[in-house]
């Protein structure tokens, strides 16, 4: 999610509690100050538009977006970034 709106912060709760309820939901955080590092070189800047994430399981983008619908940022005309987050060998 992008800090670019304020959305409710009561409406989270329900919020999350409709994605645990539906067994989608796999986590997420708000996200706090950080830096980046490079071995070599001189690294980028750490982005500064994110305000938190919310990690979700999906069969498809559809149904990625489907669970927008009562996000609290998404509702306020925030902006929300889908990723895909590809499975790595253990």
């Amino acid at each position: 999610m992008h800090d670019d709106a304020s959305g409710d912060e009561g409406a989270w709760q329900p919020y999350l509690a409709k994605l645990q309820q539906a067994g989608v939901f796999d986590g997420g955080s708000a996200i706090g100050e950080g830096a980046c590092f490079r071995k070599n070189g001189i690294p980028a800047p750490v982005t500064t538009q994110l305000a938190g994430y919310i990690r979700v399981r999906a069969n498809s983008l559809e149904d990625a977006k489907a669970v927008l619908v009562g996000n609290p940022s998404y509702e306020a005309g925030g902006t929300i970034e889908i990723r895909e987050l590809p499975r790595t060998e253990d």
